[in-house]
């Protein structure tokens, strides 16, 4: 009895055995082996990549830029409102530190009080020596008097007296002209000083007005409604504390939220596919259930390297066709670059396509037989199959092993074809494999 049911356990465990083993031999081809369909629709080409909104117009706040004239050229601003703050056109946006401004404005004061009363002296200087070549052209006019009255009374004198006389009379006569031109002249020096000193004084008067409406514009006011953005620079944002230069003294930025564009950056790589004018689907990561659409506007002809990373990247512009009030600079998008499309066409994953001697394309049907498949247009999940399948077609995406060593169905269409691509992509590795040995000796010699 024992035996019995030692026997009947043996058999029921070669009978599971058996059962599991015709379970897995006979469902390897459908079981593990995963399958996919011959799918036909509507097939995209595509390049994502992360980027940045900003506003595609904005204002610039800007502080005194004719502070640098006064020769302020750093200027501290002392405090500031919010970035984002919502301002109004007139709006305080920040206040810049003066006290610099206040000491040009002091020494133009000290300079102005000078030349105003450097030019009341000269006034009084004038009056005094004007008045002084009048006295002394009255005292010539006597003198000439006299001499003339002298002359007169001589006429019954020695010739030698008279003739002296005459002289002297002569005299007088040319001291008292050159003395009127004297003073003639002198009215032109003192009116000239006059104006030298006046001139200054306006001048003065000028710059100090001048630099009161620069010392106002100390106070940062919004040009227009908007949304404050503050400038970056070297150090990051401006911030209290922070200085601008008066050669560029922007404070911040009010964007045009109206009008909103991605700023983003594409691989070398995917460059050479990014088109002006390509669509473009915009995902929000602040709101992961809105959707965008947009167009490239611009596409970068020289790359750059971005922080953090070895590769060259090419800036590339997207403009957001929608207005929307959520949007905001600086928010983080993702970018779905629509690089073509083609409809109503038969596409299988990547996985299922293998390569037979560098030129043979083929997949792995249901039934295990390889079948040769003319390609088309890839993406990175799909591709696209011109010819070999039809629509609703199962292969595989791995190598079922009982088909693996079974020779490929090959297109007809493709006799001619398959050989010039098999040639030509056999001359260019056989060309390839020449030259490596003189690359290596090469880079030996260097």
């Amino acid at each position: 009895m024992k035996n019995k049911k030692i026997y009947i356990g043996i058999v029921v465990v070669l009978l599971l055995m058996i059962v599991i083993w015709k379970f897995f031999s006979g469902s390897s081809s459908e079981g593990f082996d995963i399958m996919a369909d011959v799918k036909k629709g509507d097939f995209r080409v595509e390049i994502t990549s992360s980027g940045e909104l900003e506003a595609l117009k904005s204002v610039e706040v800007l502080g005194p830029l004719e502070a640098r004239r006064f020769r302020v050229n750093n200027i501290t601003i002392e405090s500031m409102v919010d970035e984002g703050t919502v301002v109004k056109q007139g709006d305080l946006i920040a206040e810049l530190d003066k006290s610099e401004m206040f000491g040009r404005i002091e020494d133009r004061r000290i300079e102005l009080d000078q030349s105003r009363a450097q030019y009341e002296q000269i006034q009084l200087d004038t009056s005094l020596v004007l008045r002084q070549e009048r006295d002394n052209m009255i005292n010539l006019e006597y003198i000439v008097q006299e001499r003339k009255l002298v002359l007169e009374q001589s006429q019954f004198e020695p010739p030698a007296i008279i003739k002296q006389n005459g002289y002297n009379v002569e005299k007088a006569i040319r001291d008292l002209e050159q003395a009127n031109d004297r003073y003639k002249v002198k009215i032109l020096q003192e009116k000239a000083r006059m104006a030298e000193v006046a001139a200054r004084v306006r001048e003065y008067e000028n710059e100090l007005a001048q630099m009161q409406e620069v010392l106002e514009k100390f106070t940062v006011r919004a040009p227009q409604n908007g949304m404050v953005i503050y400038q970056s620079g070297r150090g990051g944002k401006v911030k209290e504390g922070s200085q601008i230069s008066a050669w560029n003294p922007v404070v911040a930025t009010l964007p045009d939220l109206s009008r909103m564009r991605s700023v983003t950056y594409i691989n070398e790589v995917d460059i050479r596919k990014i088109k002006v004018g390509q669509k473009v689907e915009i995902g929000l990561d602040a709101f992961p259930d809105k959707r965008l659409t947009g167009t490239v506007t611009r596409v970068a002809n020289i790359g750059q390297q971005r922080p953090n990373s070895d590769a060259k990247v090419f800036e590339v512009m997207v403009e957001v066709n929608e207005s929307d009030p959520t949007l905001r600079p600086a928010m983080t998008t993702s970018n779905t670059i629509i690089v073509n499309k083609v409809e109503n066409v038969m596409h299988v994953p990547l996985e299922a396509v293998n390569v037979h001697n560098d030129s043979i394309n083929y997949v792995f049907l249901k039934n295990g037989v390889k079948q040769e498949v003319l390609l088309g247009m890839a993406n990175l999940n799909d591709i696209i199959i011109e010819s070999g399948l039809n629509e609703g077609d199962r292969v595989f995406l791995s190598t079922p092993e009982f088909a693996k060593d079974a020779p490929v169905k090959l297109l007809p269409e493709l006799n001619g074809k398959r050989i010039e691509i098999y040639n030509e992509a056999a001359g260019i590795k056989a060309e390839e494999e020449k030259d490596a040995p003189n690359q290596t000796r090469r880079r030996g010699n260097q």
